[in-house]
């Protein structure tokens, strides 16, 4: 395990990591979630085994520190996930990242573009205020005492077994400030800085999930959409093969 100060007050983001040839690929968790739990098997398959993986818990999640004083917004997210790579000396990468993961991916692009050479994004949020159906909407419908003190317990409950079996593992506090925060966006909005960033941009979208939104016009941006079928809000989970095509760039 590896870590990083995040905050210039000892609080710490940590990542695992396999060795291997550069780029790195890091791979970026979504809302209550872990990195490893959701994208190490696909880091150690045959067509993507020997480059460098980073496997990110962003704070106040998985074995990253949680502290109480920190805001948890997408901006904030992507500067410590920022100061994780400066410690691992990691620039160029190629991010794999999921859902709210995509998002702070694509604000660290715009923020540190020195960091970041290809984005693969799997169902990231990129509009302010989505649908009441996202996960988000679930914990954002209390406020935040609320949530902390009562609605938490109830909202693992709901969630089903995949996503409560690492939730259960991020503060809920800091789970609350995140999903306010992905809620809000960034400004400019995801979407936007995605369209405009002068990078490779590949979008997999669950053919379970529906049509994505905008789709032609971030196309129309160079950003290359891939609906793979049968597939959910995890695709590395439901369809690892494919999964891990688009990531090696084949699919």
């Amino acid at each position: 395990m590896k870590q990083a100060d995040f905050d210039g007050r000892g609080s710490r983001i940590r990542w695992t990591e396999a060795p291997g040839e550069e780029p790195a690929r890091v791979y970026v968790h979504g809302l209550g979630s872990v990195s490893s739990v959701y994208h190490a098997h696909i880091a150690a398959r045959p067509e993507l085994a020997g480059r460098r993986s980073l496997f990110v818990d962003l704070p106040g999640h998985g074995i990253s520190d949680r502290p109480a004083d920190f805001g948890y917004t997408l901006e904030e997210h992507a500067d410590a996930l920022a100061a994780a790579l400066d410690a691992a000396g990691v620039s160029g990468a190629e991010l794999i990242a999921h859902s709210m993961g995509g998002s702070v991916a694509i604000v660290l692009a715009h923020r540190r573009p020195e960091l970041v050479s290809r984005l693969v994004l799997t169902e990231a949020n990129l509009d302010a205020s989505p649908p009441p159906a996202a996960g988000s909407a679930w914990i954002t419908a209390h406020d935040e005492e609320t949530f902390v003190e009562e609605a938490y317990a109830r909202v693992l409950d709901a969630v089903g077994p995949v996503w409560a079996a690492t939730m259960r593992l991020a503060d809920p506090r800091a789970l609350h400030r995140s999903a306010v925060g992905l809620r809000r966006g960034s400004v400019p909005v995801m979407r936007d800085i995605l369209a405009r960033l002068p990078i490779d941009r590949v979008f997999l979208q669950g053919g379970a999930s529906g049509e994505l939104a905008g789709r032609q016009a971030l196309e129309e941006a160079g950003v290359r959409v891939v609906t793979v079928p049968g597939a959910g809000h995890n695709v590395m989970l439901d369809a690892p093969d494919a999964f891990a095509e688009v990531v090696a760039g084949r699919g």
